[in-house]
């Protein structure tokens, strides 16, 4: 990956409090002779929620494995958090969950996530502070009275809430989470939504959160409206409702579809 690395300031610090959490730029991904990504280019801003929405397939998740540093054959510009993606040093500072929950079925949820708090934090001298870190992430997800409970007899929607409930160990700075609402109850989605907001707004974390539930989109600060491999739009839901004329995100999305249908029809016949 061509990724120019920043290095330390003079006053000590990893990187400029401007810069964005994540930088793109040329961002392409190629997986056999299909190209998934095709040189993206956009910020995602420090201490706000992005959405990234889009249709199934069209590279959200792609995009996000680009991000946390574990997607292979990514080209082009693209840092995290000051470093490029998959830097050593970011290990600590993200939380990611993916679509699929990744817990172990035969241990508890408290156990699960000792397990996964000893990894970030190891030895004797941490373990004050991991047992302070499980007790808050459990109780951030609401699963306080399920704590003692084997993963494997939870349900889909609570075995995804003790993925994120991992991923909210040691307060990251970067939280990217894959669909994290898919297949949840509207009040649950609800909760969650109104907790990710608070991560942004009082503990000053950044989340990048995909979907494809265009109602999700009017939660988010700022927008990523993706399109087979291609970004449409990075904008406010404002800005895009405006620019759009339309009344909902939803409605923005399909008129900026139509857009793109149409310019690559035009394109087609002027050859």
């Amino acid at each position: 990956m061509m990724n120019k690395e920043s290095g330390p300031l003079a006053d000590g610090t990893d990187e400029e409090p401007a810069t964005p959490a994540v930088h793109a730029d040329g961002l392409t991904v190629v997986r056999g002779p299909r190209t998934v990504l095709r040189g993206l280019a956009f910020d995602v801003p420090r201490g706000q929620i992005t959405g990234l929405l889009g249709p199934s397939g069209c590279g959200k998740s792609t995009l996000m494995r680009s991000i946390v540093g574990t997607q292979a054959k990514v080209t082009g510009t693209l840092d995290v958090l000051g470093r490029p993606a998959g830097h050593p040093t970011l290990r600590t500072r993200i939380g990611y969950v993916t679509q699929a929950p990744s817990v172990y079925d035969d241990l508890t949820v408290r156990q699960n996530l000792d397990y996964f708090a000893a990894i970030l934090a190891p030895g004797r001298a941490a373990a004050e502070r991991r047992r302070t870190d499980v007790t808050r992430a459990i109780d951030d997800v609401d699963l306080a009275t399920h704590a003692d409970s084997l993963a494997g007899n939870l349900s889909g929607g609570q075995r995804s809430r003790v993925s994120l409930a991992v991923a909210l160990l040691g307060t990251p700075e970067l939280l990217v989470l894959d669909e994290p609402t898919v297949g949840l109850d509207p009040v649950l989605r609800r909760d969650l939504w109104n907790l990710f907001h608070d991560i942004a707004t009082r503990r000053g974390a950044t989340l990048l959160i995909s979907s494809h539930v265009m109602d999700e989109a009017e939660r988010c600060h700022r927008l990523l409206l993706m399109r087979e491999g291609e970004i449409l739009a990075d904008d406010t839901p404002e800005a895009l409702r405006t620019r759009t004329d339309t009344d909902t995100v939803e409605s923005a999305f399909l008129h900026l579809v139509d857009q793109a249908v149409e310019a690559s029809r035009t394109k087609e016949h002027t050859r």
